[in-house]
C-alpha cells in the first residue's frame, strides 16, 4: 500500500546518530559467506527489503542464514560450486544490485534459475550482464529486451573471460567476478574508470586471490583466481554513505544545524557526494578514522552553512552515482547555478532518475534544465519554493531527497509513495524526525 508523506520546514537538526549499514557490502557479504566454508557472522548487515531478498534467494539456493537474538546474521555456507538449483522463482524486489550480482553467481553452476521483481526492477536492462557471463558459458531465456522475468540456465564448463567493461559499471564487475569464483583459470575485468571496490576488497578479506592494478588511462585491471576455498569471517557492516548522505544534506541546509553520523564508511571511490559538497563550501570533516574489515570508515560531522553552485565532473559520476538525487536538492538551495555532468547511468536507475530529479525539482518550483547526461540547476540561494506533490517512481532516492527539500522549502512537500524507503533506509522517517525534522504520514486521500 503507498504511504504518502509530507515533509514541512524543520527546525534545527540535531543529534548523533547511525545510519542503517551499507546496502552494497551486506549484499557481498551474504553471497560471499553462502558461498564459503564455514560460518560468516555479519554485524551491521542491512535489514532493508533489497538485501532481504538477497538473503531468501541465498537460503533457496541451499545456505542457511539466521539473525541471532544480538542482531548478528550467521551464514552457514555451502562452499565455492556448493549451491543447489531452487526450487522457486527467485523474487528479487527492487533490488538491481541482489538480481546482477546473484545472476552472475549462479551463471557457472550446472542449472536452471529464474528471477523476477517489482516492477520497477522488470524494467531495468540486464543485457549487460547477460553478454560477459555469455561468453563464459551461461545462456538465458528472456524476452527480447534482455529484462526479468528471465531464466540462467547455468553451464557445466565455465571459461573464464578477459571482458574490458563498456561503461563503468560495479555491478556488472561484480556479476563477472563471482561468476568467476566456480569457473577454473583466471577471471579478467577491466573497467574504463574505477568504480566502487567492495567486491574485490571483501574477496580478499574471504581468503581469495585478487589483484588490482592501474592503468596508465585511469581505469584499473582486476583479477580473480577461480575455484579457491574462502572460509568464513567475521564481518561489521558500517553506515551506508549514500544513506548518510540524506541527514548530511539536510543539516547543511537547515540553519543552526549540526550531527554527527558515526561509523560511515568513507571509502574513496564512495565519497564523491561529500568531495563535491566540500567543493560547494559544506562544513563536513571526517573524525575518528579507522579500517573495518578493509574498509575505511569515519564518523561524519556537519554543521549547515551556505552552499554555492559547482561544476561536477563527469569522472566523479562512478563516486557518486546514488547521491545525485539528494545533491540535487543541495544545489537547489545554493547560490548559483550547479551543473552535473555525465549522469546518462542515472536513466537506468529504480526509475529514469534524471527526468525524476527534474520533474520534482520543476514540482518544487527550482528552475533546472535536462540534458541526456547532464542537469543543470539554477540554485534559489536560499529556501525554495516546495509545494509538490512529487511522484516518486518507485524510486527509495528521489522520495528521501524530496523529503529533504521539504525540510527547507517554503510550503511542504507531499510524496506520492513513500513505501519504497525500506528498499534501503528503513526508519527513514524516525530518524529524521529524532533529529529535528516533521515528516508526517498524510491519508491516502490527501
Amino acid at each position: 500500500m503507498a504511504t504518502q508523506l509530507m515533509s514541512i520546514r524543520s527546525g534545527v537538526l540535531e543529534g548523533d546518530v547511525r545510519v542503517p549499514g551499507d546496502k552494497s557490502i551486506s549484499h557481498r557479504a551474504l553471497i560471499l559467506g553462502a558461498v564459503a566454508v564455514g560460518e560468516t557472522a555479519i554485524d551491521g548487515l542491512l535489514e532493508s527489503d533489497d538485501v532481504m531478498c538477497t538473503a531468501a534467494a541465498l537460503g533457496a539456493l541451499g545456505a542457511r542464514i539466521e539473525r541471532g537474538d544480538d542482531g548478528v546474521y550467521r551464514v552457514q555456507g555451502v562452499g565455492v560450486g556448493g549451491l543447489a538449483a531452487p526450487e522457486t522463482v527467485l523474487d528479487m524486489g527492487n533490488s538491481g544490485t541482489g538480481a546482477r550480482l546473484l545472476i552472475g553467481l549462479v551463471a557457472s553452476h550446472p542449472f536452471t534459475c529464474h528471477f523476477t521483481g517489482d516492477a520497477s526492477l522488470r524494467a531495468r536492462p540486464m543485457a549487460r550482464v547477460a553478454t560477459p557471463l555469455r561468453r563464459m558459458g551461461a545462456r538465458f531465456v528472456a524476452p527480447p529486451e534482455m529484462r526479468l522475468p528471465l531464466a540462467v540456465i547455468g553451464t557445466e564448463m565455465p571459461v573464464p573471460i578477459t571482458y574490458r567493461l563498456p561503461v563503468a559499471s560495479a555491478q556488472v564487475k561484480s556479476a563477472i567476478l563471482f561468476a568467476g569464483l566456480n569457473t577454473p583459470g583466471v577471471t579478467t575485468v577491466m573497467e574504463p574508470a574505477p568504480t566502487r571496490d567492495h567486491s574485490e576488497i571483501m574477496l580478499g578479506h574471504f581468503g581469495a586471490e585478487v589483484g588490482v592494478t592501474e592503468t596508465n588511462e585511469g581505469g584499473r585491471v582486476i583479477t580473480l583466481a577461480g575455484q579457491p576455498e574462502i572460509s568464513g569471517r567475521e564481518i561489521s557492516v558500517p553506515g551506508d554513505p549514500s544513506s548518510a548522505a540524506f541527514p548530511a544534506v539536510a543539516a547543511l541546509l537547515v540553519p543552526g544545524s549540526e550531527i554527527v553520523l558515526r561509523g560511515i564508511g568513507i571509502n574513496p571511490l564512495r565519497a564523491g557526494i561529500y568531495e563535491t559538497l566540500r567543493e560547494m563550501g559544506a562544513d563536513i570533516s571526517y573524525r575518528n578514522r579507522r579500517q573495518v574489515a578493509g574498509e575505511p570508515v569515519a564518523d561524519i560531522a556537519v554543521r549547515a552553512g551556505a552552499l554555492r553552485g559547482v561544476d561536477v565532473p563527469p569522472e566523479r559520476a562512478p563516486a557518486m552515482i546514488d547521491e545525485y538525487p539528494v545533491l540535487a536538492v543541495a544545489a537547489a538551495c545554493a547560490e548559483g547555478t550547479t551543473r552535473l555532468n555525465g549522469l546518462g547511468e542515472l536513466r537506468v536507475k529504480e526509475s529514469d532518475r534524471l527526468t525524476a530529479i527534474a520533474e520534482g525539482l520543476a514540482a518544487s518550483g527550482v528552475k533546472a534544465e535536462e540534458g541526456e547526461d547532464s542537469l543543470i540547476i539554477h540554485g534559489a540561494g536560499g529556501a525554495p519554493p516546495g509545494g509538490g506533490r512529487i511522484e516518486s517512481q518507485l524510486d527509495h532516492r528521489i522520495a528521501m531527497a524530496f523529503l529533504i527539500l521539504g525540510m527547507v522549502a517554503d510550503k511542504p512537500v507531499h510524496i506520492d509513495d513513500a513505501s519504497v524507503i525500506d528498499t534501503s533506509f528503513p526508519g527513514f522517517a524516525e530518524l529524521m524526525n529524532g533529529l529535528g525534522a516533521e515528516i508526517r504520514e498524510e491519508p491516502e486521500a490527501a
